[in-house]
This record gives structure tokens, C-alpha cells and sequence, in this order.
């Protein structure tokens, strides 16, 4: 779906406004910083004034964005559908913006393992919550209980291992490019109790 330029000039519009709201900025805090007068400001918002391109390159410095962030346009493929590894208990989405970034959601039903050969270590970062139940993560020497609705973060290269404690427990988790990858080569080691990407 192709957008004219008065479709994008609004977009554009309402954009710089919407982000100046959310920094809870005022017109003219905004306006000191890109250095243009208040009523520039306003005029650029409302639509009065003609949108120039070194005023975008200013704004879009002010509210600490990027000119194609500010000036891009809606993407047609906006809802995106899991592929299920049901062997796994998995289900993943890519994340089209960020190419390397994975989320998965997984069921887990058996404790990490209590062999510290087991957990793996390997370039990357992760990050996971608990939807439910509550999971147990090993990470090093130590043993973090994680319940539901609590997340971790952390850098794969701290072996590292996760599992259900006292019941089921499920995770959506988001893995970079390198961790992903390390958990793609250490599939056949107790794949039950971390996501197999």
C-alpha cells in the first residue's frame, strides 16, 4: 500500500507532535531544543508550514530519533504468524525490523539439569519473562527463581541453563543473533529445558 505525500506529510506531522507529548515536552521546550521559534514549531505541527528537509533533519536530532524513523512509512506486513516446533514446545517469531532477534514462546515442564556440564555458554545476550508458573535459571553459580510475570536478562557467555520449578512454567524469550545461533548448535544437549531455536 502506497502512501501519497499528503498522506506522509500528516504521518510526519502527527509523529513529531505524538513523540514531543511522550518526551513531555512542550512546543517550546522542543523549539530550544532544534533551535526554531515556538510558533515554527506549532505551524510545522498543525500543517501550516511546508515541511523542509533540514527542519526534519533538526527535529528528528531533537527528539533523538533518526530522519527515516521520523519519515518512514506504515509497512503492509504488519502481523506476522508463529512457526510452531510442536517437538519443542515451541512456537517462534522473527522480528522483521531486527533480522537477528528471535522471540519464542515454550513450555517447560522438567527443572534444568543438575549436571553443570549441561548448561552451555556461548556468545550473545537473552532476555525472557515468565508468563506462568515459575522457572528456575541457572546462571553461573547461581540458582534465580523467576515467577510469573518476572523477567532476566543476562550474557550467554555465563553458562547458563533454564527449567520449570514445582510445575510447568511458560517463557517468551528474545535471543540475538549469537544467541540464538548457540542454542541452534547445542540442540542435543538437554534441549528439553531451553528453547532449540
Amino acid at each position: 500500500m502506497a502512501q501519497d505525500n499528503g498522506e506522509l506529510d500528516g504521518l510526519v506531522r502527527k509523529r513529531i507532535r505524538a513523540l514531543r507529548v511522550a518526551q513531555g515536552w512542550s512546543l517550546e521546550e522542543l523549539a530550544a531544543r532544534a533551535r526554531i521559534s515556538p510558533s515554527t514549531l506549532s505551524r510545522i505541527e498543525n500543517g501550516r508550514r511546508r515541511l523542509a528537509l533540514d527542519q526534519l533533519v533538526t527535529l528528528a536530532r531533537a527528539l533523538d530519533t533518526s530522519l527515516d524513523q521520523l519519515v518512514e512509512t506504515a509497512a503492509d506486513d504488519i502481523v506476522s504468524h508463529p512457526m510452531i516446533d510442536a517437538a519443542h514446545g515451541l512456537m517462534r517469531w522473527p522480528i522483521k525490523a531486527e533480522p537477528g532477534m528471535t522471540v519464542v514462546r515454550q513450555r517447560m515442564t522438567d527443572p534444568p539439569p543438575d549436571n553443570p556440564s549441561r548448561m552451555r555458554a556461548h556468545p550473545g545476550r537473552e532476555w525472557l519473562v515468565v508468563l506462568s508458573g515459575t522457572a528456575s535459571l541457572l546462571l553461573g553459580n547461581r540458582r534465580l527463581r523467576i515467577e510469573t510475570h518476572q523477567a532476566a536478562e543476562f550474557p550467554t557467555m555465563l553458562p547458563h541453563a533454564i527449567g520449570a520449578e514445582g510445575g510447568p512454567c511458560e517463557i517468551l524469550g528474545i535471543f540475538d543473533r549469537d544467541a540464538r545461533r548457540g542454542h541452534q548448535r547445542g540442540e542435543g544437549v538437554g534441549k528439553a529445558n531451553r528453547p532449540s531455536l
